[in-house]
């Protein structure tokens, strides 16, 4: 009886809601989902109770799509909006009048336990096997390195700006990131939050969304993000002189994410606040991601990559060179002995 009541409580709170944007997804479909009040968008998948695909993930990101549905606590569900993946279980929605209020009926139904939990889709098992050379998988060479868990042992190398022996950690980033251009995939390698090398593994998806509202939560001004993100930037004085107010240009460094014709952050923030129609002309030649984000702390690097269109995005990754490749035989002799992959592991979102 106490947990039935606790069950109709929480079903009338708002539903936590993880976003996994795919190709050709509904127009303003994130300013739409600002404005339900019954809804509530998550930036983790661990506090989240409904996943939903916005659009389709193509087939080369179905992993990272697996890997973000199994993170859900249960009991979770799935919501395919305008969307042709094929998830088992999950409902399909087309209209958008119909989705806040089918995710709320299929939250309702979940605590309710009128309806199943989904379960994993991939094995509960370590996408790398990892040992060493002992009888129970410990010492010897194995020690060093690899990929336990799918993810890679931090290694010691220079820093970039000291030249100190820190520990490196390289693995894939996105597509699924909040923080990230939806469908952008890189491998970076940090050391702590500084971006050492960067490579894109998958780019960013077509689309028109304005990433502004984005900036304005990364400055740390999360009320003015989601007003600019409702599309309520009437009002008492107008937004661009809210956004002045805030101080939230004088936060971002100055000359940071420089392109070669001059702009920098800030111009880009300037005309995302504006609210222009046209885009910036920008002299992207040359300019690939390894320029613009190397030696950068992580929270710098976000600020460049959602600055910038998502076509100008595109081509700066179609300008950034491929890593480079390891060809050692003595270090792949290495990892064969020590039954480990160092190249494959699990990402994040």
């Amino acid at each position: 009886m106490g947990m039935n009541w606790l069950a109709h409580l929480a079903a009338r709170a708002e539903v936590p809601v993880f976003l996994a944007e795919g190709e050709a997804a509904p127009a303003e479909y994130a300013h739409l989902l600002a404005r339900m009040p019954a809804l509530r968008v998550v930036d983790t998948p661990r506090a989240a109770a409904i996943l939903l695909v916005v659009g389709t993930v193509p087939k080369a990101l179905l992993p990272q799509l697996h890997r973000l549905h199994d993170q859900l606590p249960h009991p979770r569900a799935t919501v395919l909006w305008q969307s042709r993946n094929d998830l088992s279980g999950a409902k399909r929605i087309d209209s958008a009048e119909d989705i806040g209020t089918a995710i709320k009926t299929i939250h309702s139904d979940l605590l309710a336990d009128n309806v199943e939990s989904e379960p994993d889709i991939l094995p509960d098992a370590p996408p790398n096997e990892w040992r060493g050379v002992g009888p129970h998988g410990q010492g010897g060479k194995g020690m060093m390195g690899g990929t336990p868990y799918g993810r890679p042992m931090a290694m010691t190398a220079a820093d970039l700006r000291d030249g100190l022996e820190l520990d490196t950690f390289t693995a894939d980033f996105g597509p699924f990131l909040p923080m990230f251009p939806p469908g952008l995939v890189l491998k970076l390698t940090l050391q702590g939050d500084v971006i050492q090398t960067v490579a894109v593994t998958h780019p960013p998806f077509e689309t028109t969304e304005d990433r502004g509202w984005v900036l304005l939560d990364l400055l740390g001004l999360p009320a003015l993000a989601q007003r600019k993100l409702r599309g309520d930037a009437s009002g008492k004085g107008s937004f661009d002189r809210l956004a002045r107010l805030t101080a939230a240009r004088a936060a971002i460094p100055d000359g940071l994410g420089r392109t070669h014709d001059g702009s920098d952050v800030r111009a880009r923030f300037d005309h995302l606040m504006s609210r222009r129609d046209s885009a910036l002309d920008l002299h992207l030649h040359h300019t690939g991601l390894d320029d613009l984000l190397v030696g950068l702390e992580w929270h710098e690097a976000m600020l460049v990559l959602n600055s910038f269109d998502t076509a100008s995005l595109r081509t700066i990754c179609a300008n950034t060179p491929e890593p480079e490749t390891d060809d050692n035989a003595d270090d792949e002799d290495d990892n064969k002995e020590g039954g480990m992959d160092h190249g494959a592991h699990a990402g994040h979102m």
